[in-house]
């Protein structure tokens, strides 16, 4: 039996079954509320000046799900121009640039050549004179001396 709310009439006799009638009516009613246990904001969204802010709710699961979209205000008038700033902090070192072979010739003419490419001469010397000997140190010196070279 649905709830009738005219139940039990005015001055009517006491009557249990319509009383259980209207309770278990009034009970399936309140079943029938979704309860809610949790309520979470999805959005909140800007609109522009002048458009009146919206809400929006939707239920799923025991859960509110709210929507706002609000207007920003008008735009203001310009504000007047600060004082120039000194200047700021060294900023790191960048990254090295690009060098053309003239630039590395340039930067290391004066310089040494690089000797790994001499060899030890590997002898030990003589107790006494030996010219062959002699002619072998002469030889590795004007090596190394024309490795050295640019």
């Amino acid at each position: 039996m649905p709830f009738d709310p005219s139940l039990p009439a005015p001055n009517s006799p006491n009557s249990s079954a319509v009383m259980r009638d209207q309770l278990n009516s009034l009970k399936a009613l309140i079943d029938l509320i979704a309860t809610v246990t949790n309520a979470q904001v999805t959005s909140v969204g800007t609109l522009p000046p002048g458009d009146p802010a919206t809400a929006s709710v939707s239920y799923t699961d025991g859960t509110l799900y709210f929507t706002f979209a609000l207007p920003r205000g008008q735009d203001g008038q310009t504000g007047p121009t600060g004082p120039e700033g000194g200047p700021g902090p060294q900023g790191a070192q960048g990254p090295p640039g690009e060098v053309t072979l003239a630039q590395l010739a340039l930067a290391i003419s004066g310089t040494s050549n690089n000797s790994n490419g001499v060899l030890p001469l590997g002898q030990t010397a003589d107790s006494s004179y030996s010219p062959s000997q002699m002619q072998d140190v002469l030889n590795k010196l004007d090596e190394l001396i024309q490795a050295l070279r640019r």
